[in-house]
Parts: structure tokens; sequence; C-alpha cells
């Protein structure tokens, strides 16, 4: 009798609002509705945030899934998986993280968020790519560019993409699904 073929399981992606939420046409908010496996972690306050409040949260989302989750981060929140993995026991698949707030500028980071700073620049122990802009308001091109060798990422920089969010045109965002899907091993 043939082997039959064995299913991998699913690759939980954790979803990762930055300060104020991802509104309903976000990337992050479509990927959630199209994908069942895209998992949003909800914090208690998307504006008053504070780095040990939200890394409870997300390391208990972490601990709820079956397998090693990916986090699909949008900015904040890049800065919170920089933290988290600094910290972080449990396994991580990957991380795609995309358009990084400069926490530790004051041009660029409301107070409300001065406890995520400084962010760690050390690597990353899992795989991990950073999309950046090279007209996002809350990073410089060259200060992505030294996150993501920091962390050992992959850089993909994009021309005019402003902070990749709903307000910049990024809604279904066909070409960041394909990015993550190098990070699950799965097809976009």
């Amino acid at each position: 009798m043939p082997d039959r073929p064995t299913e991998r399981p699913v690759t939980p992606v954790l979803t990762l609002p930055g300060y104020a939420d991802s509104g309903l046409d976000h990337w992050q908010s479509h990927w959630e509705r199209a994908d069942p496996a895209c998992r949003r972690v909800v914090q208690d306050d998307w504006l008053q945030p504070r780095l040990d409040v939200w890394l409870a949260a997300l390391d208990r989302h972490v601990r709820a899934c079956a397998t090693p989750p990916v986090f699909a981060a949008h900015s904040l929140a890049c800065a919170l998986v920089a933290h988290w993995a600094s910290r972080a026991a449990s396994p991580l698949r990957g991380a795609l993280l995309v358009a990084p707030a400069d926490v530790d500028s004051p041009a660029h980071t409301p107070d409300e968020v001065r406890s995520f700073s400084p962010v760690p620049l050390v690597p990353l122990p899992f795989p991990s790519i950073v999309v950046a802009s090279a007209d996002d308001v809350f990073v410089s091109p060259e200060r992505a560019a030294a996150f993501a060798r920091a962390w050992g990422s992959r850089l993909v920089m994009l021309p005019g993409a402003g902070h990749i969010n709903a307000d910049a045109g990024f809604g279904p965002w066909p070409e960041g699904r394909r990015l993550l899907a190098e990070l699950t091993g799965g097809r976009p």
C-alpha cells in the first residue's frame, strides 16, 4: 500500500499592527479576512502603547500557536518584534517587518511610544524581511536599511510607497503576500 502524502501543518501568521491599530482597509486586515491562518494580536490600548504590556500580549499569542508562527508586523510593531526576539525563548518561523517606525528618532515618534526606544539592534534569531519605502515619513531609507542590517534581514525597498498602509494604497497587497509566503513556505 503506497504511503499517503502527509500534509504539512498550516503555519500560523500573527499580524501585529502598530500605533493606533490597522483599519479595515489596511493590508493586515485584508489578509486576516482572506486567510484563517492570519490572526491579529490585539492590544489593550492602541493609543497609549506600553512595551511591557504589548510584549506580554504577543507572548500569550505565540504560546497559543500549535506550531511556530510567522509575524507580519507593521510600523511600531517592528520594534515590538525586535524587543520580543531579544527576550523570548519561544521559537518563531520568521517575520515580515513592514515600514519599521524609527521610535528612536524624536522627529518620527510621538511621546506615547517612547517605551519602545531604544530598538534592539541585534540579529534576529529567525529569518526576516524588512519592507520599507523611500518616502516613509516615519523612517528614513537609511535608518530602515540600518535596521535590516542589524537584524540580519533581507531588505526590500519600495519606491514611493509611503508608510505602506491603507492611506498609501496598500489594501490586499499581493506582493506582500508573496514575501510572507517566503517565510511560511506556503503559497501567497
